[in-house]
């Protein structure tokens, strides 16, 4: 009888937990692109283009249905943004993954960037955002599509049964993000602003789901926090995935073990982007770096400097992160995120996410559109336009490109497109005000368009989790208005303690969206609100909409979806025409070799006769290697280009007559502590060039043995 009774509790138990469980898949995949010869997305530098890897970029994603099996896909990149081509792109070649395109499509598929700006740029299809990057780079998009859906079939692959998932919440992470126009955060309501009087003028709440599956083995970690993926500055010339990439990368450490390659592991760890848009890392504060009041703040409100003639500019006005330099900096923010998230997940549950998963999802065209305001007048959206302001940049990096008209740029696609700028009408100008607009994006069709018309916004539920996917940049206070907005629609249905998290930069790129109040001010975020003062508004409207259709079982109305505008796309990237090296040299051989020994806590460099990068990106592999002999006489790798401690640093090229110089550099500071042994090593290196005809050829080259001693 006992055994019996054993087996009905057994039976019972699994009941029980089933309905609280979820079908969880996880998986990731390298992203990164081309490392170099290609301008950096995010701060709008011509010449930040990237030469080697830092930290490889990857694509973190996880699927989760319910019982039904009715299913979202969420997908975390280290890129700067979503983009609605590569949403496109990434559904086409899912679909051809898995012999069937039903699965996932626009409806239940969220790809959201973590804001790194310091990754290749080129994968969004409108002309605004290739300015600097001499327009559409394919090298950049076919990393980003087979990256991205490589990661979404190994989730889909690899779904469980019986997956619980917690949530945590209500920790404050300090010291880790400020407002970086604090003097537009004034402007929203006083009351407002006391509501959130403990965490200030920036989020300081990570919103963490930890996924635990049926055997008790932690599978995976997902989070929300406000900050830029701008720790590294504007001067870096290596890809990264900057403080949250950092962050992933250091939790998938400790979960798969020291041994396992960068996003080779199970255990997947995604530090995902949220209202962003006035939130820096660098968390020093804005200071003048030259002129007489070097070393002084910054203007409050306007950001400026006076310069040696007492003029105001903008451009000696920035904010450092908390470290020594930007490689420091970035370090220092990632481990906070680290150590909070680890906190989080080794303390008390704020509860464990159940029901059932359904979504929603619109496309919204987002010129001219009525909006209902509070006092129950009509507002109206406006076609896109940028103010002043956008051209002046933020603290995290003032602006570089030269907007004015004319065809003496030295940039060949400026020269091309600026001349179809058009000039707004009195009625655009009346919709934008106060926003003095510097680029009329909306009107321009020409050579394509310049700006997205219509943009997707979803909503994903997963029990009383509910994710806003939004397609921009929301400040703190906007950010904060949708979340509250959205979660009384949730109570005032009967939804129990739902939790509202907002996934931003989602599905295509719209840039800011501040308050009505901040938009006012017209600082970088405002005059970056593309669709003019009801920008937000509409969203929360909207996304009011869907939510009610989502609660309702009501399907939801959709404008059309934007066009593919693949065919139309422009690109100056100059091709690899043929790879060199010098008479009497070789490809791979050493240029500069390994000293005979080094002192734990130095860093070993070498450099290489190279070829371009472009020739192979090398996905789900490596241009170096540090190996470390082994008793038995063979190597081991211990470290490659996605390790923090390493760098692949690539030099000449173009204007080289085709020859170039891979300097790699390991760190043995840089290692967490004890972790390097000391004993024999070498570090090699990875190439492919290309010969004249336009064959590829692999080689490899290696350094002399180093001995490593404390």
């Amino acid at each position: 009888g006992e055994t019996r009774m054993l087996r009905l509790l057994i039976a019972l138990t699994g009941l029980f937990y089933a309905s609280h469980a979820f079908k969880v898949g996880v998986g990731s995949h390298d992203m990164t692109g081309p490392a170099a010869q290609v301008n950096f997305m995010g701060y709008a530098v011509p010449n930040q283009i990237g030469r080697g890897i830092h930290m490889r970029l990857h694509a973190r994603a996880y699927v989760v249905a319910d019982d039904d099996d009715s299913r979202v896909a969420f997908v975390s990149i280290d890129g700067g943004m979503g983009s609605d081509l590569l949403n496109l792109k990434v559904l086409a070649r899912v679909g051809e993954l898995l012999g069937d395109s039903s699965i996932y499509t626009y409806d239940n598929l969220a790809i959201s960037g973590t804001h790194t700006h310091s990754g290749p740029a080129g994968f969004l299809q409108y002309v605004l955002y290739q300015f600097t990057s001499l327009g559409y780079v394919e090298e950049t998009m076919d990393a980003f599509i087979e990256g991205i859906s490589q990661a979404i079939v190994q989730a889909h692959g690899n779904v469980e049964d019986g997956v619980s998932i917690d949530y945590f919440t209500g920790n404050m992470l300090m010291d880790s993000n400020i407002n970086r126009s604090p003097s537009s955060y004034l402007l929203n309501p006083e009351e407002e602003r006391a509501l959130y009087a403990d965490e200030g003028d920036t989020d300081k709440n990570m919103l963490l789901l930890k996924f635990v599956g049926q055997d008790g083995e932690d599978k995976a970690m997902l989070n929300w926090f406000a900050v830029h993926g701008t720790s590294m500055n504007n001067t870096n010339k290596l890809i990264s995935g900057d403080n949250k990439g950092l962050a992933s990368y250091m939790v998938e450490r400790d979960m798969n073990g020291k041994d396992v390659q960068p996003g080779k592991g199970k255990y997947v760890a995604a530090f995902a982007s949220t209202n962003l848009g006035d939130v820096s890392p660098n968390t020093q504060g804005p200071v003048c770096h030259s002129g007489p009041n070097e070393g002084q703040p910054c203007d409050f409100t306007s950001s400026t400097c006076k310069d040696d003639k007492g003029k105001d500019k903008n451009e000696a006005c920035y904010s450092l992160g908390p470290g020594e330099d930007m490689f420091q900096s970035t370090k220092i923010i990632a481990t906070n995120q680290y150590e909070h998230a680890m906190n989080l997940m080794k303390g008390e549950a704020t509860g464990k996410i159940e029901g059932k998963v359904a979504y929603r999802h619109s496309f919204l065209d987002m010129r001219n559109r009525d909006v209902v305001l509070e006092d129950g007048s009509i507002g109206k959206t406006c076609p896109a336009a940028l103010g002043y302001s956008f051209a002046a940049g933020t603290t995290d990096g003032p602006g570089m490109f030269d907007f004015t008209q004319g065809t003496n740029s030295s940039s060949p696609f400026w020269n091309i497109v600026s001349g179809f700028i058009s000039k707004p009408t009195e009625e655009e100008k009346a919709c934008q005000a106060p926003k003095p607009i510097l680029l009329n994006t909306g009107d321009v069709s020409k050579p394509y368009d310049w700006d997205p018309k219509t943009v997707p916004i979803s909503v994903f539920q997963v029990g009383q989790l509910f994710i806003l996917n939004v397609p921009g940049e929301l400040t703190t206070m906007a950010g904060r208005r949708m979340r509250s907005h959205i979660t009384k629609v949730l109570t005032d249905a009967g939804v129990q303690d739902p939790v509202v998290t907002i996934a931003g930069l989602c599905n295509t790129y719209t840039h800011y969206i501040t308050t009505y109040e901040e938009y006012q001010a017209q600082r970088y975020e405002a005059a970056s609100t593309l669709y003019g003062p009801h920008t937000l508004a509409a969203y929360m409207q909207e996304m009011e909409r869907i939510v009610k259709d989502l609660l309702n079982g009501d399907p939801s109305d959709t404008d059309g979806m934007p066009e593919d505008l693949t065919d139309k796309q422009i690109s100056f990237v100059p091709p690899v025409i043929v790879d060199f090296v010098g008479i009497g040299e070789d490809f791979g051989d050493v240029e500069t070799d390994a000293e005979d020994s080094y002192k734990l806590g130095s860093a070993v460099t070498v450099a290489f006769h190279a070829a371009n990068p472009r020739n192979n990106q090398r996905i789900q592999d490596t241009f170096l290697t540090v190996d470390h002999l082994q008793a038995d006489g063979t190597w081991a790798t211990k470290y490659v280009d996605g390790d923090w401690c390493t760098k692949f640093m690539w030099s000449g090229g173009v204007g080289h007559a085709g020859r170039s110089l891979a300097h790699i550099e390991w760190d043995t500071a840089e290692v967490e502590n004890g972790e390097v042994e000391e004993g024999t090593y070498r570090i090699c290196y990875f190439g492919t060039r290309k010969h004249a005809t336009g064959k590829m050829e692999e080689f490899t080259g290696c350094s002399k043995e180093f001995e490593v001693v404390a």
